[in-house]
């Protein structure tokens, strides 16, 4: 069992109560068995997210949509888990769910694993998104901080030379100068 399926696993067994519905979604082998959790009604989101995180890292695409539903969530670790598995899936609306969620205003306070996630995937909707996303983190007391350095990082780490404006905004923000000077030196 790699590493981040046991991370999910270990937590969503806390959650259902080590249950029995717990037990026989996490050692199913049938996908179908798996998809049949994402559809039926009446499963809990712990059941819905083991699920999801199983088909999705196999690699079937019948995950995506319970898998960009999760990478928006108000969990942390529920967002963490999908982006690994959506990761896996190579799905090609992954990207383009990623940078909708990452440039939704309402939703930027969930916006942080929906822009790493773009950093990862490295697709053309991820510069623009994460340059978006950033400039609307520079204004004054603007409480997403992490989310700005998170944009601000990963669009060094993409190296566009597209996100020299914006990186060159974020320098003016104290939180911000040291990061941004750094993934400036990164642009091509």
């Amino acid at each position: 069992m790699d590493e981040q399926l046991r991370t999910v696993t270990d937590r969503l067994r806390k959650e259902s109560g080590a249950s029995d519905e717990f037990q026989r979604i996490a050692d199913t082998r049938d996908p179908e068995a798996l998809a049949d959790v994402l559809t039926a009604a009446g499963h809990p989101l712990w059941a819905r997210e083991l699920a999801a995180f199983r088909l999705g890292t196999a690699g079937d695409r019948r995950a995506f949509e319970a898998l960009v539903l999760l990478l928006n969530h108000r969990d942390p670790a529920r967002g963490a888990a999908a982006a690994t598995a959506l990761a896996r899936l190579a799905d090609p609306r992954t990207a383009r769910a990623a940078a909708a969620l990452a440039t939704n205003e309402l939703r930027a306070a969930y916006a942080l694993h929906p822009v790493r996630l773009l950093v990862e995937l490295r697709a053309p909707e991820s510069v623009p998104a994460l340059i978006t996303a950033l400039e609307r983190r520079l204004t004054t007391h603007d409480p997403y901080h992490r989310l700005a350095l998170a944009c601000v990082e990963g669009l060094g780490e993409l190296g566009d030379p597209r996100a020299r404006p914006v990186l060159r905004a974020a320098g003016a923000h104290p939180g911000l100068a040291e990061a941004a000077g750094r993934a400036l030196s990164r642009l091509a």
